[in-house]
């Protein structure tokens, strides 16, 4: 079967963390590919100050156009109302059946994963691979993974990986404060940041 990793995200915008993190999961675990999946309408996120799903879907789908091994899918982003991780996992499985899917998270969400829409449900359809920073306590998270494997008959690995200061939130504001982000974020989603003027103004994020 093929084997593939799902990583989902706001990517407002994607940086290179995630990139790093997507590949180094794709090589530890011999995963054939990576699908980034865009937020559309995140339950967890104040959409007013996210750009709109099509101009996130966009960038990430440039930050992975020069890896043959990852792809971007709007399935999230086609989707009316809040969108689920379950609704996304359960859809992949029925439009492809003979592929193997694992989800990529950090680790911190296995301690708030149960107050997820229907986790019972996502957790029947994938693996979980949850990354853990290299400066995080394993012995908590190899409970939390125990606890929950056990509760729901789950497929939960741990990933340490180390450590990288990157986050939307600082390129953002980096970019308000017009301060360079080159190195953090790839540098054709830099262009286009800049072309269409994304994150000058605090709050003009629409």
């Amino acid at each position: 079967m093929k084997k593939v990793g799902i990583m989902g995200g706001t990517f407002n915008p994607i940086h290179l963390g995630h990139l790093m993190l997507a590949e180094s999961a794709r090589d530890e675990f011999s995963l054939d590919e990576i699908w980034l999946i865009p937020t559309g309408c995140s339950y967890m996120k104040e959409n007013s100050k996210v750009l709109s799903p099509e101009e996130r879907f966009f960038m990430a789908s440039l930050a992975a156009s020069d890896n043959e091994k990852m792809r971007c899918l709007d399935i999230e982003i086609k989707r009316c109302g809040y969108t689920y991780s379950y609704e996304t996992m359960e859809e992949l499985k029925k439009l492809y059946p003979e592929t193997e899917f694992s989800f990529l998270m950090g680790a911190d969400c296995l301690f708030t994963m149960e107050n997820w829409k229907y986790p019972e449900r996502l957790l029947k359809c994938c693996r979980i691979i949850a990354a853990v920073r290299d400066d995080a306590p394993l012995s908590k998270m190899e409970e939390k993974r125990v606890y929950l494997a056990e509760k729901y008959h789950a497929d939960i690995v741990l990933f340490p990986f180390r450590q990288i200061a990157i986050s939307s939130t600082e390129i953002r504001e980096r970019v308000r404060l017009g301060k360079s982000i080159r190195y953090l974020v790839p540098d054709n989603v830099i262009a286009y940041i800049e072309e269409k003027r994304f994150y000058k103004d605090e709050g003009s994020y629409t």
